[in-house]
């Protein structure tokens, strides 16, 4: 009979739903095994559509070294940086102590006269005269007063050096003309001496206006004595004495003149018919050259440039740091990066 058939199917499909609700687990943890099955699956490397692990370590790898060279390339850089400051440092001190001297030329066609003055002891002022273009005529007469077309002005004053003693100046006015070659030429005599040796003493001041226009004129040559060096000219000869002006600037601002002598001596042929034991005494001045040298120190160390130097420097200095932490910080990034792609890869396979 069908009857006892579809009851007995009917008892197995009731024990199978009840065993099912009693172990739901069961089903499920074979699911989960059937799709960790199917997760476990390794595809291949052209299938995952990325690159390989090795490829992607070396161009990190790659970028990290660069990193490094260019970190080495700009700490290089600050340190010859820092030791060009030092050095820029260094140089403006060392200028500044030890400055360097200047000399400078200046034409003038007419010189400030200047002035002369001789200390001719018992000797005499025979003539004095002055002529242009290196031209002196024959003497006439020599040893015979003559004129003298010369200005002129006598002095006496105390001797700065010791003040006791009295000194007797004749001071002349110079030659001013230098384009036409003026010169101013002396005769001096001197009758008789007790000295070995016969000379006369003088000296070269600036300014024979200074001089004339001075209320204490005793001062004045007291002050040029101590100041201005004194020379002589012997007697016999013929001394031609080509001045040269120096100015020197001071540091505080002051300037001084300086005379330069150079000075040639030719022996006078004494052609008079009796023989005398008097001596003359044949001296000329005129002026070498139209340019008055002027020598101050200049210190070549300028400040600006050294702050500029130093300013270009230090910017140097605080882009490359600046550089060298974004470098730094894009090292740990790119290494981070790095490892947390190698956790995913490592995740992944496994």
């Amino acid at each position: 009979m069908p009857k006892p058939e579809v009851s007995a199917s009917y008892q197995e499909l009731s024990e199978d739903v009840e065993r099912v609700s009693e172990n739901p687990t069961d089903e499920r943890e074979g699911e989960m095994e059937v799709h960790e099955d199917s997760s476990s699956v390794i595809l291949p490397d052209g299938e995952l559509g990325t690159t390989t692990p090795s490829l992607r370590f070396s161009k990190t790898c790659l970028k990290n070294v660069f990193s490094v060279i260019l970190l080495f390339i700009y700490l290089l850089l600050m340190a010859v940086a820092v030791f060009l400051v030092y050095q820029t440092i260094s140089d403006f001190r060392e200028k500044l102590k030890h400055p360097v001297m200047s000399v400078t030329y200046k034409e003038v066609s007419l010189y400030d006269a200047p002035g002369i003055a001789f200390y001719p002891g018992k000797a005499r002022l025979l003539s004095c005269k002055h002529h242009y273009y290196d031209h002196i005529p024959p003497l006439i007469n020599p040893g015979q007063p003559g004129d003298i077309e010369c200005t002129t002005q006598r002095i006496n004053y105390s001797d700065p050096f010791t003040n006791q003693t009295m000194k007797y100046a004749l001071v002349v006015q110079g030659p001013r003309d230098v384009k036409k070659r003026e010169l101013v030429f002396l005769q001096f005599h001197l009758n008789e001496t007790d000295q070995d040796f016969s000379a006369i003493d003088y000296l070269l001041f600036s300014s024979f206006q200074e001089f004339v226009s001075s209320t204490e004129k005793a001062k004045f040559m007291k002050d040029c004595e101590s100041s201005y060096s004194s020379w002589k000219f012997s007697g016999g000869f013929r001394t031609w004495v080509k001045m040269s002006l120096v100015k020197t600037k001071e540091e505080d601002g002051s300037e001084t003149v300086e005379f330069k002598q150079e000075t040639s001596v030719v022996n006078y042929i004494d052609q008079r018919t009796k023989p005398r034991s008097d001596q003359l005494f044949f001296v000329v001045f005129e002026w070498k050259d139209p340019f008055i040298q002027t020598v101050q120190d200049i210190i070549t160390a300028n400040p600006w440039n050294m702050i500029a130097l130093l300013c270009g420097i230090f910017l140097a200095l605080f882009k490359a740091a600046d550089f060298a932490k974004l470098s730094v910080k894009w090292m740990i990034k790119i290494r981070r990066r790095h490892l947390k792609r190698s956790r995913q890869v490592t995740n992944h396979i496994s």
